[in-house]
């Protein structure tokens, strides 16, 4: 005759004997897999919901030390063998129910198999979230350094400035086209989303919009209804073109319905951080996503390192073609439109302090040797660096201005530039000679015109540089504070400090061209 009733030295837990333990262990395998299952199908048509948390895991060390862990950690204890106990093993457990606080106090002291498989699983997290810590320090640290010697590697430094595009320059800054353009639309179900830089069929540089849903209602029944292109090159008779045709999945649109969501449903491996590209092609609206990856490196330290992976095109009718970087640069529908990832240009510029190692820039101990950093801008400078300009030949380009490490340094010891369609890079470097950085034009314009009551009706913003004849100027726009108009263009050159008014479109053409001579321009007073 079986007998399953504990022993005095078996710790109060029942060891069920003979073929109804294997049969239990069984069950108890069964039902964890089917729960399992469940869990999972539900996470897989929700994908997109936790795509942060799982990109995480999979190409951040940090983040796979303590979400990896506690995933491990879950399912080993999920489908660990319960634990039974007998009703003298249970009477602690009643004591607690009366004289516990709360809830959270029964499941961390009760001594039944869910109290110990908690409290282990609890003291895991505390672990893994101590390791994890550890492991991104230095794993950062070995990010940003080989960030920094691959943007080094692939770049070319250049002994003169590349030539700005004079049909093509920033007039219009992104304040003044986002008020002038909404007060020129009416939509009642619609608004325009978030502006960004395109390039307009006729090879302008525009801020382009997402004419999306607006309101909750909206966002679930409603389409995005095209895009919207406003010319940024001139505010005399600015252009603004709408291209109206209902997206299947856009911007504004929630859950299933939403661009965000079919991209990562159908590629799930790779980061979308950029604004979308909002432009047209032959008079139909477009779509395109910037896509980032990740590359593991396992020496001299576990890190890993962001790289472009494509980008992704949006069609109206719904269709998402996700081309390679070549294939990007080869669809005809791209062609001259934005390709690589402003958010890659800007960590690959932010890391290249580290280019001398990762010591030489550590506060107590680093020389600091060689070391730079992106050039600070000013409060009112409505924008943020690498600026987007165009190059000769309609070559956008994004241009991040680096400045000497130091608290007091505000001069330009590089100007570095990335072609926006090829992630090519290439550098100035200054040497010797010291340039005015962006902050400092800023305030030599304000104080060439002392006529001017800045700050209570006028307000200088937006500072771009741009190249005329290998020299590098800051074209700086002065506008209301209600930033409802461009009154004139300022010009500062960052070598001299020389500073120019010009007030008419085409003058500002004519002087990036170089076909006027600086003497017959205007100076400030």
């Amino acid at each position: 005759m079986s007998n399953s009733s504990p022993s005095p030295n078996d710790g109060g837990v029942g060891i069920p004997d003979g073929g109804s333990g294997g049969r239990s262990l069984a069950v108890h395998a069964a039902t964890r897999l089917l729960g399992l299952g469940i869990v999972f199908l539900i996470g897989y048509l929700t994908r997109p919901l936790w795509h942060g948390f799982v990109y995480g895991v999979l190409y951040s060390p940090g983040l796979a030390v303590f979400g990896g862990g506690a995933i491990a950690t879950a399912l080993v204890l999920w489908f660990a063998p319960p634990l039974e106990t007998d009703g003298e093993s249970a009477k602690p457990l009643l004591k607690l129910l009366r004289d516990a606080d709360s809830p959270v106090d029964v499941l961390l002291d009760m001594q039944g198999s869910a109290g110990r498989k908690l409290r282990l699983f609890v003291t895991v997290v505390g672990v893994l979230a101590v390791l994890s810590i550890l492991v991104s320090i230095p794993a950062g640290q070995f990010e940003q350094r080989t960030l920094a010697q691959d943007t080094m590697e692939q770049s070319v430094e250049v002994d003169e400035f590349p030539q700005a595009n004079p049909e093509n320059p920033r007039v219009v800054p992104r304040q003044v086209a986002d008020i002038t353009t909404r007060g020129s639309v009416s939509y009642r179900q619609h608004r325009l989303g978030t502006s960004d830089i395109a390039r307009m069929e006729d090879g302008s540089l525009a801020w382009s919009y997402a004419i999306q849903p607006d309101g909750f209602r909206n966002t679930l029944v409603e389409n995005q209804r095209g895009v919207l292109v406003t010319d940024m090159t001139r505010m005399d008779d600015r252009q603004i073109d709408v291209y109206e045709e209902d997206f299947t999945y856009g911007e504004g649109m929630l859950l299933t319905r939403s661009a965000d969501w079919n991209l990562k449903t159908t590629d799930y491996f790779a980061k979308y951080d950029d604004d979308a590209v909002e432009f047209s092609y032959e008079g139909r609206p477009y779509m395109y996503y910037p896509k980032t990856g990740h590359e593991w490196h396992l020496t001299p330290f576990p890190h890993t390192t962001p790289t472009w992976d494509g980008g992704a095109l949006v069609h109206p009718d719904g269709r998402i073609d996700h081309l390679s970087p070549a294939e990007a640069r080869a669809e005809p529908i791209l062609e001259g439109q934005r390709l690589y990832p402003m958010t890659l240009t800007r960590d690959e510029m932010g890391s290249l302090g580290y280019r001398n190692g990762i010591i030489n820039q550590l506060p107590a101990v680093g020389a600091h040797e060689g070391q730079i950093e992106v050039a600070r801008l000013p409060a009112g400078a409505d924008n943020e660096q690498p600026f987007v300009i165009d190059l000769e030949g309609e070559r956008m380009s994004y241009v991040t201005a680096m400045e000497p490490f130091g608290q007091d340094t505000r001069g330009l010891d590089e100007v570095w530039f990335v072609d926006a369609e090829t992630g090519e890079y290439t550098f100035f470097g200054t040497d010797d000679e010291t340039l005015t950085g962006p902050e400092r034009a800023m305030g030599i314009a304000r104080s060439a015109d002392s006529r001017t009551n800045w700050g209570q009706n006028f307000v200088v913003t937006e500072p771009v540089p741009v190249t005329v004849d290998g020299d590098l100027w800051w074209h700086i726009k002065v506008t209301p504070t209600d930033f409802t108009d461009v009154t004139r263009n300022v010009f500062v050159n960052a070598d001299s400090g020389r500073t120019i008014e010009i007030r008419d479109d085409a003058a500002v053409r004519e002087f990036i061209a170089g076909t006027v001579a600086e003497a017959d321009l205007e100076p400030i007073d």
